[in-house]
């Protein structure tokens, strides 16, 4: 793969998971936290652990919320990456980077909370993020919160009530679940993901 990816480091993740699986599938990235490096990258992904509150506001203090907002290559959020894409979240109440429309809110209590460990997707869309991926995969979540199903969503998954897992608008994609840690099912949604133009 002819892809030069970024992974942008806002704090409080474990990226060497992330690093080691783009490797796998041929792909080298850059971690760091330069606008500028970030934007002359083929692809950027915005992974994220911890909470909606420090993760903004660590992206605001560098200013990689605004560059993040006017990039045009494609970007991938990841967990709470992907939740820091909508307008606002109910964790911390905070306001996200606002590129897809839409609040993440608190998942319910039952059967657990947050939702940790293994679940299929619902395909809804067909993607070429979803290439080759069924309903028969597994993939690995932790969060306790998301977004409800709405006009992006690509793909749902259910714990207390459906959510979106899997959401696409124009060049900004985005998973709820870790694909660094999905085994193949997930290294291929990452390598559909460094083949999008």
């Amino acid at each position: 793969m002819s892809a030069q990816a970024y992974i942008v480091a806002a704090g409080g993740a474990n990226y060497g998971s992330l690093r080691e699986a783009c490797r796998r599938i041929g792909v080298d990235v850059e971690l760091g936290d330069d606008p500028e490096r970030m934007a002359a990258a083929t692809h950027v992904i915005l992974p994220g652990v911890g909470a909606a509150g420090h993760a903004m506001g660590a992206l605001r203090a560098r200013g990689l919320d605004r560059a993040l907002a006017r990039i045009q290559q494609p970007l991938l959020g990841i967990c709470l990456g992907m939740q820091l894409l909508f307008e606002h979240s109910e964790e911390d109440d905070a306001d996200g980077i606002g590129l897809l429309p839409g609040t993440v809110e608190r998942l319910p209590p039952a059967p657990s909370w947050p939702h940790m460990g293994w679940n299929t997707l619902d395909a809804s869309s067909a993607h070429p993020l979803l290439d080759s991926v069924t309903d028969d995969d597994w993939f690995y979540f932790v969060h306790g919160y998301a977004a409800a199903p709405g006009a992006s969503t690509l793909a749902k998954t259910q714990h207390g009530g459906a959510f979106a897992a899997v959401v696409a608008r124009d060049n900004v994609h985005g998973v709820q679940f870790h694909p660094e840690k999905s085994g193949g099912v997930g290294r291929r949604v990452l390598s559909n993901f460094f083949a999008l133009a």
